[in-house]
């Protein structure tokens, strides 16, 4: 049964209102990820050295990964039962509300240890919240498009990344910019996450408008119709899905690294071992990030013509090469040269990043698509995106060499290859579930 596609107008509000809330969300979290590097080793890790002080910020910073396995359960939970929008409402409040908090924190020489213990409180729940923020944004969307277009629609929801980051760093470069470094160290880091308060009032009052999920609202219909008694979604993925989720652990393992190495590692690299003031890194990824925002709905749309897979398979091959000459180009301390570094690497990690929310929302059957695509999405990010800040400085630190962080894309890389190279291209397949017997032939 093919997806009917959904009016111009109403794909567009679901588009924007997904994009604008996931947008807010990353905004929130990657605005930790730069502060981790910039000011939080300062304030609330002061006793260490500034690597270790800085590996230290990365490790609260990985803690919120952590979380995220967990929300994308819960929240995949309840969203295969009743439904994708209340559960993406409530993600936004938990973030904002984190968010908010960590601005009017007290710094170590404050409060002492208590400090980096409510710090790394308040990222646990950012964590849960972007855990179930990423599944529901991206089906919504998905389940909302046609069959023929969905790489282009469900990219949108993926641009709230670049878009998060874009947002975070350009706060981050003004204030830079604007304040000497004793007024940011001193209040001007607050800013930014106080001024997601504002953004996640603008960002409820447009997602409440969107409507539910029509290939959802189908699946529940068909349900009760035929009175089928509701599994728990977790287990049925487990049970007959495993390995729908290892390819998206899988395939999730290059884009999550390098992603980090190019936005966050980049940061310490710089403004550390290359003794760069911070506006180097911050401008390199301002500007990387604006056209890695402007290019992944192109992946996404090449998606729907080439198949997922060979679009995600050329932008693996091309990051594991592109991990060694981003350094080297990193290495000329050129402020031109590092941001054409930083922006071709975005722009490459997009290949696999705006085909990734249609090929993995392919993989699953409705009643557990949202615990599915959440759930696998969320345990690599543990693996990969958690650990990639905090590997590649122990690496640098170990080896006084990037060649080992580039080495280690390069084996993210590998891993990657193989997932994506396994799984079967899903393009243009429909969303909607078929009935028992259908299934069991297409399976046969």
């Amino acid at each position: 049964m093919a997806s009917k596609p959904t009016g111009r107008g109403s794909i567009a509000r679901v588009v924007g209102a997904s994009l604008i809330g996931t947008t807010i969300e990353w905004y929130d979290f990657f605005l930790y990820g730069s502060a981790a590097a910039l000011v939080f080793n300062h304030l609330f890790f002061p006793e260490a050295d500034p690597l270790t002080g800085t590996l230290l910020a990365f490790t609260t910073y990985a803690i919120g990964f952590l979380a995220r396995p967990l929300g994308g359960l819960v929240f995949g939970h309840f969203g295969d039962r009743v439904g994708r929008k209340k559960l993406l409402v409530l993600s936004l409040l938990l973030m904002g509300g984190s968010t908010c908090a960590m601005g009017l924190l007290p710094t170590y020489a404050a409060v002492g240890v208590f400090a980096p213990v409510l710090l790394t409180l308040l990222r646990l729940v950012q964590g849960f919240a972007l855990g179930g923020e990423w599944g529901g944004a991206v089906l919504i969307v998905s389940e909302h498009g046609d069959d023929r277009r969905r790489g282009l629609w469900a990219s949108w929801p993926q641009c709230g990344a670049p878009g998060g980051n874009l947002l975070a760093t350009a706060v981050l470069a003004v204030l830079a910019a604007t304040q000497s470094d004793e007024a940011f160290m001193a209040w001007g880091w607050r800013i930014p996450f106080l001024l997601s308060g504002v953004l996640v009032v603008i960002g409820l009052w447009i997602r409440l408008v969107v409507t539910e999920s029509p290939v959802f609202l189908d699946a529940q219909a068909k349900a009760e119709q035929r009175e089928e008694t509701s599994s728990v979604p977790v287990v049925a993925v487990f049970r007959t899905h495993w390995r729908q989720v290892l390819v998206t652990i899988g395939a999730r393992m290059a884009e999550n690294v390098s992603y980090y190495v190019i936005t966050a590692f980049i940061l310490v690299y710089v403004t550390g071992p290359l003794g760069l003031p911070k506006s180097v890194g911050l401008n390199a990824v301002l500007i990387g990030s604006a056209v890695h925002f402007a290019t992944i709905p192109l992946w996404g749309a090449l998606s729907d013509r080439l198949g997922r897979k060979p679009v995600y398979l050329f932008g693996t091959v091309a990051m594991a090469v592109w991990g060694f000459a981003f350094f080297a180009l990193l290495d000329s301390k050129s402020a031109l040269v590092i941001t054409a570094a930083t922006t071709v690497g975005l722009l490459l990690h997009g290949a696999m990043y705006g085909p990734q929310a249609a090929f993995f929302a392919e993989q699953f059957p409705t009643r557990v698509r949202y615990t599915g695509l959440s759930v696998g999405g969320q345990l690599s990010s543990i693996a990969a995106g958690a650990l990639a800040p905090i590997i590649a400085v122990a690496l640098l630190q170990g080896f006084g060499s990037t060649i080992a962080v580039s080495g280690y894309v390069l084996a993210m890389c590998a891993i990657t290859l193989v997932a994506v190279a396994l799984a079967k291209e899903t393009a243009g397949s429909s969303l909607h579930d078929e009935a028992p017997e259908e299934r069991l032939a297409v399976t046969r």
